[in-house]
């Protein structure tokens, strides 16, 4: 754990922003860690030891999605789904990647909207940022732009994308609430909210306050996950319809070990840490 593991709201943010600026410096030194909460190794809560392979990037991306991705992307992947693949997306779309990181489901929403859309990334992490151009550089992605900000306040106008992804980063905003919202302003009527995050199924009440309360766990996608009906409703407060939470993953199940030896303690057995795919629609009124 790092310091005395209590998570201090000054400063949570800028410890975060260091995780991801030190991944992105690992990237390509050395083969990566898994990403959020996973790992053969046993890295978890955001704990930065290496593995020999990405396993949960394996698990989440097909052969035929990462053949023609430069392997920085892949390596620097963070995720705990595949929006890309769950989302739906068509030709002459233009796609918001909200903490698009090394730039993995940019890239390949590039392509599966081709050359008539467009895929925007979105990104607080000067290190992320310059690996995601590289790396779009070396896939020779046109329709692509990464753009430096933060997810609490897009950097694009109102109604101007047709679908709002994102990977295992909404659970590490202490503003959920404005990061829902925005996407909600930016997306144009029948726009979709396609995410795929980490999502607590239970009573958060039960969950040790160690874990809840933890920079470690936070980093590592656990601390700041929404209890799935609270995410529905937060949802279908800033407007969203059809709001639903799809499980993906089982966590609990897959590495309870590994989360109970990083972080010290253990979930409570009415409480499951689940990897889902979170949906809604703009409507069109």
């Amino acid at each position: 754990m790092a310091d005395d593991a209590t998570l201090r709201s000054g400063d949570l943010k800028e410890q975060i922003r260091e995780r991801y600026a030190e991944r992105a410096r690992r990237v390509g030194e050395q083969p990566a860690a898994a990403g959020c909460c996973g790992s053969s190794s046993g890295s978890c809560c955001g704990t930065t030891q290496a593995a020999p392979t990405d396993e949960l990037a394996r698990g989440l991306y097909d052969d035929d999605d990462t053949a023609e991705l430069p392997a920085k992307a892949v390596q620097a992947s963070l995720g705990c789904g595949n929006p890309t693949a769950l989302a739906e997306l068509r030709p002459g779309e233009v796609v918001l990647d909200l903490g698009s990181g090394g730039g993995i489901d940019v890239l390949l929403s590039a392509r599966r909207v081709g050359p008539t859309g467009k895929a925007y990334g979105l990104d607080m992490t000067d290190e992320m940022l310059a690996l995601a151009r590289e790396n779009q550089r070396r896939a020779a992605v046109e329709n692509v732009e990464f753009l430096k900000g933060e997810i609490e306040n897009v950097p694009l106008p109102d109604e101007s994308v047709d679908v709002v992804i994102s990977n295992c980063v909404i659970n590490l905003s202490l503003d959920k609430d404005k990061v829902l919202a925005e996407a909600f302003r930016v997306l144009k009527p029948g726009g979709r909210f396609a995410v795929s995050d980490m999502v607590f199924q239970g009573d958060l009440s039960l969950v040790p306050e160690v874990i809840r309360s933890s920079v470690e766990a936070w980093g590592g996608c656990i601390a700041g996950a929404l209890e799935e009906r609270d995410y529905v409703a937060r949802l279908a407060r800033v407007g969203f319809a059809d709001a639903e939470v799809v499980p993906t993953t089982d966590y609990r199940e897959k590495y309870g070990r590994e989360i109970e030896q990083a972080c010290g303690v253990s979930l409570p057995a009415d409480v499951d840490l689940v990897g889902a795919f979170v949906r809604a629609t703009k409507p069109v009124d």
